[in-house]
């Protein structure tokens, strides 16, 4: 087992010691064995022996077939040791790799054995879904919707439209992807901050969002899409299939998604999978944009990263993912489908954000930013100004 820098304090058997405890309670995880997952805490620690074993039982319906602990950095101090550990689990069917969560662990040596005295978070790190209450697991044909405090008909719902995302969104990304989704349903929006590890303010009004860092081109982060129930709930039949679908293409296209990638590339791109073959007009897709458009309030650009940030005005984020999606629908109808998905490609392969949209344009659209910037302008005046 992978065991990182230890003080000097900790010698190497401390550490074999601290692992082996650490690699018990993960088989415990994987076997479903509570007597064995409990035994890796101290018998003292009454009141965290208690809370594990809530969380034991909470996750007890999510089927996991990799569940691993890294301890890294470990610290001892006489009978008293902590680490900096590494959660590692992948979840089984879905995930082409693991979730990391950062976790801080405190043990006690107690006659030649170490127990965990203590287990939290790391700082700034999100909680899991299971420590939030019990999960709840209801399986798609091509999808798992996992809620805490939600009744069963809700999750079948999500479910069956998930289940129409992923199809959606394969026709119109043809490259590989797993084709499945992992759909988290948490009890309020507070909890849905807590699993994204940021203030709740920030996704209110926010239907959904997935989760995975966007890193390299190919990094295959395993993704999640985490409802807000209140925001979710209010929106009609239409509005929850797009969002639903919205979400799937970020997981389908995260592996293409890179730092190089512009926000209005990849949200723009999400929704026009969202909106294909809906009939929609742009009137009823973009009204904030169009309102602006009809003011003779023409974007001079395309929204930049910032006009996405959550917690922005919601008419002014409104407008950038309209702004987005009408850029990427320019690129589908003038230069096709096939183009608009390899120039994502393109974007998302460069190794960095400067020069990666003038290089895929010149290469794929034959144009140049600021050719397609006014083609964009008059795209929306076309769709918007009548």
């Amino acid at each position: 087992m992978l065991v990182g820098c230890a003080d000097p304090k900790a010698s190497d058997g401390s550490v074999r010691g601290i692992q082996r405890t650490l690699d018990a309670r993960a088989a415990a995880v994987l076997a479903r064995d509570e007597h064995s997952y409990l035994a890796q805490f101290a018998p003292e620690a009454t009141q965290l022996r208690a809370e594990e074993r809530r969380q034991f039982h909470n996750l007890a319906e999510v089927p996991f077939d990799f569940w691993e602990y890294r301890a890294a950095h470990v610290r001892r101090d006489g009978a008293q040791a902590s680490a900096d550990v590494e959660l590692r689990y992948r979840i089984t069917g879905y995930d082409s790799a693991p979730v990391i969560s950062a976790r801080r662990v405190e043990l006690g040596l107690r006659d030649g054995r170490w127990y965990v005295t203590a287990d939290r978070p790391a700082k700034d790190s999100a909680q899991q879904l299971w420590q939030q209450g019990r999960v709840r697991a209801v399986h798609g044909e091509r999808s798992l919707v996992l809620g805490v405090d939600q009744d069963t008909a809700r999750l079948k719902a999500l479910a069956q439209r998930a289940d129409r995302a992923v199809p959606a969104v394969s026709d119109a990304w043809p490259s590989r992807w797993a084709r499945r989704v992992v759909v988290l349903v948490p009890a309020s929006l507070e909890a849905m901050g807590a699993l994204l590890g940021a203030p709740a303010t920030s996704y209110r009004g926010i239907a959904a969002v997935t989760t995975g860092e966007t890193g390299r081109a190919g990094a295959t982060p395993a993704d999640r899409v985490i409802v807000n129930p209140s925001a979710y709930a209010v929106l009609g039949d239409f509005g929850q299939d797009v969002v639903l679908t919205h979400e799937t293409a970020h997981v389908a296209t995260r592996a293409h998604t890179s730092h190089a990638t512009p926000m209005w590339l990849s949200e723009g791109f999400a929704d026009w999978v969202a909106y294909r073959g809906s009939g929609r007009t742009a009137s009823q897709s973009a009204p904030e944009l169009q309102r602006a458009v009809r003011a003779g309030d023409v974007p001079p650009a395309l929204p930049s990263d910032d006009d996405f940030a959550f917690g922005a005005q919601p008419d002014a984020l409104a407008r950038a993912y309209e702004g987005g999606w009408l850029a990427a629908e320019l690129i589908a109808e003038r230069w096709g489908e096939k183009n608009l998905t390899t120039f994502y490609r393109e974007v998302g392969a460069a190794k960095s954000r400067a020069g990666a949209v003038e290089k895929a344009m010149a290469e794929v659209l034959e144009t140049t930013p600021e050719h397609f910037t006014v083609q964009w302008r008059n795209h929306l005046r076309e769709r918007l100004g009548g």
